[in-house]
Parts: C-alpha cells; structure tokens; sequence
C-alpha cells in the first residue's frame, strides 16, 4: 500500500489460496484485522465448499473485514444458472458482504458471461460490486454503471483506463506498484506515459514463467522468507531463476 497500491488482496490465486486450510486463513484474518491498513484488504474466499466460503466469509465480517475475491467451484462443469445460483447462495447467507467476482476460466473451468454478470448485478446491487477478470473476456464490453472491472494484468492496465475500468488487480503488483500507480496517476491527471512501456515489459518477462515461482524467486534475492512456498508449488529452476534476472536488469528493473 505504502507503495502505491489502492489494497491488498490476501488469499488470491498467488497467494496459494487454495493450499492454505480455513483454520490457518482465519488466525491471518485476525491478525489483518488489527492492521492500520485493515479498510484496504480483500479476503480471497475462493474455495469449492459453499459453506467453507461463507463461513470465512463470516469470520473476516466479525473482525471488521468485509470485502471479498470470490471465485466460482473449480473441477466441476456448470454453466451461468449453476454460477448465478452459488454467489445467490453466498449473498443471501452474507449480505453484509461486498463481493468482487473472479473471473478465471483457466483456474476454475468458468468464464462469466456478460449477461451474467448483470444478472447477478441487477439482483444484489449492494453486495456484487465488481469483477476481477483474468480471462480477458469482460473487461472490454462489460458496462455496468458504478460496476468496477480490473483486469488482472498489467499489460491491460492502460488500455483498461482508457475503457473505463477501475484499475488492475495483479499479483506483479507486489513488485510493480509504484510503476502500476504511476500509470494510474498518469492517466487521471492527463499526463504523457511514460512507465506503461516498462510496466507491461516487465509483465511480460514474468509471463514466461508460473507466476508463483517467478515471484517468489524474484523477491528471495531481497528476502530468504520468500524461498518459503506450499507443496506441490516450487521455486525457479537456477537456470530459470538466472534467466529471469537476467530479463528483468536488461529492463533496469531489480528487487526492492
């Protein structure tokens, strides 16, 4: 945040959401709680039990935290009825609850559809406020007033503005927010770009690998914590590692 980011989701699909237990996502909501930067955080609730999402839905609400990242069941094959009837569910058993839909086919198997989204919209206007899309197929012909969309790289950040979108929800921002930002800022206030040419280069040297991986071993060379990832995940090849470096110093960019 102090970077530049607007928030900070937690238990996103970097953030190995789905290998972490409730048990332990509810001791770091407590502790999230208790933050000064608390009203900036989004829980990722994304797991395939309805009641296993509503009730760390519920806990984070108990603790002062009520925005969520909430994606559709992966594995199992449903279409928009069977979509609209699980977030039903959630809001009708949360209604305290501010819901960003995930939209990632590649993880969870389903893309929302336009029409879908409106729907569940136009039925829950207080708890469906937006929608994070990886799929990339929503966030140049979704047009819902007051509706935030965020594409979930950097490479669409700018041309996302320039449609209207509310910004990006990103992983790389971990790395790139105050480049993100500047672009953000840039936009807004009229000002020539000058980062976005960077920002989406370094995306891109990122896009060659697991994000995860990438990741964690970009930000190990500052810090050893970030060796630490769940099984099956790993880090970088060396080989990899050193690639990957290589890209991003060509590109002057280095970790922080």
């Amino acid at each position: 945040i102090v970077e530049g980011c607007h928030g900070v989701v937690l238990f996103g699909s970097t953030g190995m959401a789905q290998l972490i237990s409730s048990n332990e996502k509810k001791k770091l909501i407590n502790k999230l709680s208790k933050s000064k930067f608390k009203d900036n955080f989004m829980i990722g609730t994304g797991t395939n039990a309805l009641n296993e999402n509503i009730e760390l839905m519920k806990h984070s609400i108990s603790t002062g935290i009520d925005r969520f990242l909430l994606m559709p069941p992966a594995y199992y094959k449903y279409n928009d009825e069977g979509a609209y009837a699980f977030y039903a569910d959630v809001v009708q058993r949360v209604p305290q609850s501010k819901i960003i839909l995930y939209n990632f086919e590649k993880l969870s198997g389903y893309a929302f559809s336009v029409k879908i989204i409106e729907k569940l919209v136009k039925d829950f206007p207080k708890q469906i406020l937006g929608v994070k899309d990886s799929s990339y197929n929503l966030y140049e012909t979704l047009k819902i007033p007051n509706f935030l969309v965020f594409p979930g790289s950097e490479v669409k950040l700018l041309k996302g503005l320039e449609l209207g979108n509310s910004g990006i929800i990103s992983a790389i921002c971990n790395v790139t927010a105050s480049l993100a930002r500047k672009v953000y800022d840039d936009f807004h206030n009229k000002k020539t770009q000058t980062f976005n040419e960077k920002l989406c280069a370094i995306r891109k040297v990122f896009d060659n690998y697991n994000l995860i991986s990438g990741l964690h071993s970009f930000m190990s060379e500052e810090n050893e914590k970030y060796k630490r990832v769940l099984p099956p995940l790993n880090l970088l090849s060396e080989t990899h590692k050193k690639e990957l470096m290589f890209k991003l110093k060509g590109l002057e960019f280095f970790p922080e």
